[in-house]
C-alpha cells in the first residue's frame, strides 16, 4: 500500500513516526499522523487546513489533544455519555490525578494501545487502510494527504473530535477539498 504513497503522504507518515519519538510516546498514532499533517506544507490537505482554519488554531488542537490524553483517551462523545448516566468524567480524573499524581490516565494510556505492524497502533493502522479505502472511493490511483486527512475526520475517536470541534468534520474537509461536488463523487464510487 504504501507505493501507492504521494511524496506528501509518506511525508506525513515519517512526519507521524518522527511526532512518536520526540514525545517518547513509543507507537505512531492517529493524533501523530494528525500532527504531522498539520507540519506540511504545499500540498491539498494543507491547503484544505488552512481554509478550515486548523493551522492558525494549531495550539489549540494540540491542547485539545492533551485534553483528551488526560482523560485516558477518551472522547467528549464518551464524557457525555457518561454524563447522562450520572458519572462526571472531570471528577474521576481528577481523583485519579489526586491519587496517582497527574496525567497518570495519560501515562498509562500508551501501554494499552496495541501495535500492530511495528511501530503503528492498530488505530493509526486503521487510518492508514481507510486512505486507502477512500482514495479507491474517489478513483485515485494514488493515496495522498487529503485522503490521509478524510481518513482521520471520519474514523470515529479523539481526534475526529478534535477536527470536529475545530470546525474540520469529514463534510467540512471535503468541501475545503473538493468543493461542492465532492460528496457527489464519493456516493457515486461507493
Amino acid at each position: 500500500m504504501f507505493e501507492r504513497f504521494t511524496r506528501g503522504a509518506r511525508a506525513t507518515v515519517t512526519g507521524a513516526v518522527t511526532h512518536a519519538d520526540r514525545t517518547g510516546a513509543g507507537p505512531v498514532t492517529e493524533e501523530h499522523l494528525l500532527l504531522a499533517l498539520l507540519d506540511q506544507e504545499g500540498g491539498r490537505a494543507s491547503f484544505a487546513a488552512a481554509a478550515l482554519g486548523l493551522t492558525d488554531r494549531r495550539a489549540s488542537v494540540e491542547a485539545a489533544l492533551a485534553e483528551a490524553r488526560r482523560r485516558g483517551g477518551m472522547t467528549q462523545a464518551d464524557a457525555d455519555a457518561l454524563a447522562g448516566i450520572g458519572i462526571d468524567l472531570t471528577a474521576i480524573v481528577s481523583r485519579v490525578e489526586e491519587a496517582h499524581g497527574e496525567g497518570a490516565l495519560r501515562d498509562g494510556q500508551a501501554d494499552r494501545r496495541k501495535r500492530i505492524g511495528g511501530r503503528f497502533t492498530r488505530g493509526s493502522k486503521t487510518i492508514l487502510e481507510k486512505s486507502l479505502r477512500i482514495a479507491l472511493g474517489r478513483g485515485d490511483r494514488f493515496i495522498g494527504e487529503e485522503h490521509l486527512l478524510l481518513a482521520l475526520a471520519a474514523s470515529p475517536g479523539v481526534v475526529a473530535d478534535v477536527l470536529a470541534e475545530h470546525g474540520a468534520s469529514y463534510a467540512a474537509v471535503e468541501r475545503a477539498l473538493y468543493g461542492d461536488g465532492g460528496a457527489q463523487q464519493d456516493r457515486r464510487a461507493g
